[in-house]
């Protein structure tokens, strides 16, 4: 018997393996029904969940008969059997399926997964890690109710980084013992949006996504949204997340609806809203941070200094060594005619001698050629002066086009530098401060557009904190130091809280935020309207 059992296991080994050795093997193609499929069957699996098109309710009623005529979901016409359910299988809506949503214009590009009520284990997990990559368009993936476990969430946490497209990830419904869900938002992390509604999670939870969100030396980046509502996170919970919220400059939406959250938490939260005072920890980070600031400040801000020795080591511009050849040049034909004058004279005084050994006849004879050769120097001395103004005039050209080439040659202003300077990220730490009464202020979160806290806990004190908050962003009202336009709240919803809906300071706050809420600015309440028509 035990030989049988060995063998047997050494037979289910081998197995395993070879099917393993078969799906590394595949190489997928893109096609997210093909890929899945094949690589299901390689692994031995029986049933295989079929890669259907999302349904989508009919646009408009005239083409209700043609889309039931169409599809599965076509009713029974016997009065007996009335059933809306599809005809060909009743219970094909229950079984396991992955329905997709593909690109409008490209029918095969797959932007959407979404996979509800059946469990991915660790087998099924690998499947995805191989072919989800090899879809490049693929945008977001829903996971509700899949029954997730810390080791599946840390599998699929893996392979996210190769989906490069991918921005979305939903997983609701997926309670984790370890609540490691902080790992969707590490620092490497693409993700855009997050959302972590009915999934159990308590303090210690927001704990660690308050610190994945931002601590004094990491922080998320690029999470835009994230919503944690229908939870069990508390005033402590909700005092870690404003805790992530100092230092986050990326996140604009954020839901803690339906959770325990009260007064405590609601201040903690109002507090980071608005200029609040650096800890101890955060001062000494700031200095480090300022004084690794300033030797790049130095190197790429332009000093008096660096311009002096830039002039320097410039070459010796064109137009000046044309004007020292033209002086010469110039000087060079004046001494060969000053050497025929000489000449010239010379033989005069000999004629002269020899005129006056010789007669008068003589002398007078002699004169005359002397005349002529000294008429005829004073020829080619204005000749020679000609001759080098005619040769300079093309070079004086040629140094103008000299110049206009050197112009076009200088290097061009450091724009870009200064371009990719102001787009530089600055660090929340490095914020204009204000110093009064021995504290560091920074003047808060004005990142964060959208706040739900609908169906918490909160009462009067809660929302006086959020009262004072949104009115110290509305005084403020300009752009943040850092140059982003980070305007603040513009939009806070605080309803179903314990606090009367008549409560003065809900209502100012009301007021406030509608001004505020760009999507309510232009909208006319109905009594304007009803006049207006009227």
């Amino acid at each position: 018997m035990g030989k049988k059992e060995k063998g047997a296991k050494e037979k289910g080994t081998a197995s395993s393996e070879e099917e393993q050795k078969s799906s590394e093997e595949y190489q997928c193609t893109g096609n997210l029904e093909q890929d899945f499929t094949e690589l299901c069957v390689r692994l031995g699996l029986i049933e295989i969940p079929r890669v259907v098109p999302r349904l989508r309710p009919p646009s408009t009623p005239s083409l209700d008969k043609t889309i039931h005529e169409d599809s599965e979901w076509s009713f029974h016409s016997d009065k007996d059997s009335l059933s809306p359910f599809p005809t060909k299988d009743r219970f094909s809506y229950f079984k396991p399926c992955i329905h997709i949503e593909t690109d409008s214009e490209d029918s095969k590009a797959v932007r959407e997964v979404f996979i509800r009520g059946w469990k991915i284990d660790e087998k099924m997990m690998g499947v995805f890690s191989k072919c989800l990559p090899a879809v490049t368009s693929l945008h977001g993936v829903h996971l509700w109710n899949v029954g997730l476990t810390d080791d599946t969430l840390t599998s699929f946490v893996t392979f996210l980084p190769r989906c490069t497209a991918l921005k979305m990830i939903v997983l609701d419904g997926n309670p984790l013992p370890r609540q490691s869900y902080y790992k969707l938002l590490s620092e490497e992390s693409l993700l855009s949006h997050v959302s972590l509604r009915n999934n159990n999670i308590d303090d210690e939870g927001a704990k660690l996504i308050g610190r994945a969100l931002s601590t004094l030396k990491t922080g998320n980046r690029n999470l835009v949204s994230l919503n944690l509502s229908y939870n069990h996170i508390s005033d402590q919970g909700a005092t870690y997340i404003s805790e992530g919220l100092r230092l986050n400059r990326s996140l604009l939406s954020l839901s803690l609806a339906h959770n325990r959250i009260g007064d405590q938490g609601a201040i903690k939260l109002a507090e980071v809203l608005g200029p609040f005072a650096l800890t101890h920890e955060e001062i000494v980070e700031r200095r480090r941070l300022l004084l690794e600031k300033e030797p790049i400040e130095r190197q790429r801000s332009p000093s008096t200094s660096r311009k002096s020795e830039s002039k320097g080591d410039r070459p010796v511009s064109h137009p000046s060594s044309t004007a020292i050849d033209k002086v010469d040049k110039t000087a060079k034909p004046s001494k060969s005619a000053s050497k025929k004058k000489e000449k010239s004279q010379e033989s005069a005084k000999k004629d002269e001698k020899a005129g006056t050994g010789g007669g008068g006849s003589q002398a007078a004879g002699a004169s005359a050629p002397g005349g002529q050769g000294a008429t005829a120097a004073k020829k080619e001395d204005s000749k020679a002066a000609k001759k080098p103004s005619s040769i300079t005039e093309p070079k004086t050209s040629r140094s103008k086009t000299v110049k206009s080439a050197n112009k076009d040659k200088r290097p061009p202003a450091q724009e870009p530098e200064q371009s990719a300077e102001q787009t530089e990220t600055v660090h929340p730490l490095l914020e204009q401060a204000d110093h009064h009464d021995g504290k560091v202020f920074l003047p808060g979160n004005r990142t964060l557009i959208n706040l739900n806290l609908m169906r918490n806990f909160m009462t009067e004190v809660g929302l006086q904190a959020f009262l004072a908050a949104v009115h110290l962003q509305t005084q403020l009202g300009k752009p943040a130091s850092s140059g982003t336009n980070q305007l603040g709240l513009l939009r806070l919803s605080l309803a179903k809280n314990s606090f009367p809906a008549s409560s003065k300071a809900f209502l100012m706050l009301q007021d406030l935020m509608l001004n505020r809420d760009p999507l309510r600015k232009n909208v006319k309440p109905p009594e304007e309207e009803q006049t207006a028509s009227g």
